[in-house]
Parts: C-alpha cells; structure tokens; sequence
C-alpha cells in the first residue's frame, strides 16, 4: 500500500517515456493486486472475527477502531477500481502483469476520464490521512498507552 502511494506520487512527475509507462503499468498491476487480497481479508474476517480490544481502550476509542479500518478496506478496494476505470474511460485496457486481458469497467470518455482522475487522486489523499491517523493511533497505544493494541494487530498476536 504504502509502496503504491509512493509509486503514484512519484510516476506522475516523470516525463513521458518508457519508465513512466513501466511505472503506470507496475502501478495498476500491483494496485488489482492490493484489489484482490483487499477481498480476500473481507472474506477472511467475515469467518475469523477480531481479538477483543484490550480493557484500556475507551469508549470513543473502541467505537473508531473498526470505522477507521472498515475505512481503510474501503479505500482498498475504492482506489485500484477507480483506477482501472480511470484506465478504461482514458482508452487504456489494462494487461494484468503483461498476462490477463482485463475488461474495461466504463466506455472510453474524456469527461468520465476526467472526473475518475479526480476520484483517484481524493480517494489517493483520503488514504494517506487515514493512514497516518491509523499509525499515530497505533504509536499511541504502543509507546505511551502500552495497553497490547499493536500485539493484537499482528497475525495471531491476538490469541
């Protein structure tokens, strides 16, 4: 995710040529990835709930945890679509890792083009707020609190 992000802000600077098709291409293909296992971990925690919160976490607290990752979920499945069918409106078919032929999601539409760009791009700094609030929250229990919110996030730290 965070390679992702790093990615996109950094391919969109570069001058036309083939490392910033390379870099389009790698983005895609890695963000239909990050699409993929986004499903996989839904389907996942529909049968494998999580670790009850530790006692220490508010109210308040107990309450944002699952919104802000329900949110980040979200985001992971809302950018790698908005991006293919940013790809689509712009006439671009996508080549999954140079293998799979992808169908477009939308017809080809300079307009559609237009507005899922500015999709992307909000939904792109939509992720990077909540990131940053979902680390500082996790430095937060881990470094001051040390109430075993971070331990509880890792597989099987909870058990």
């Amino acid at each position: 995710m965070l390679g992702l992000l790093a990615l996109g802000l950094w391919m969109t600077g570069l001058p036309l040529g083939l490392a910033k098709l390379q870099a389009y291409n790698w983005h895609k293909w890695v963000g239909l990835a990050v699409l993929a296992l986004a499903g996989a971990r839904i389907l996942w925690r529909r049968r494998h709930p999580p670790p009850a919160l530790p006692a220490a976490v508010t109210g308040w607290q107990a309450k944002a945890a699952p919104i802000v990752h329900w949110t980040l979920l979200a985001l992971l499945i809302a950018l790698p679509i908005s991006g293919w069918a940013m790809s689509s409106a712009a006439g671009i078919s996508i080549v999954w890792f140079g293998i799979l032929r992808l169908p477009d999601l939308v017809p080809g539409d300079r307009a559609l083009f237009e507005a899922l760009k500015t999709t992307h791009y909000g939904l792109s700094r939509l992720l990077i707020g909540v990131l940053i609030l979902h680390v500082a929250a996790v430095l937060y229990h881990d470094l001051w609190r040390r109430d075993g919110v971070l331990r509880r996030m890792w597989p099987l730290g909870g058990s």
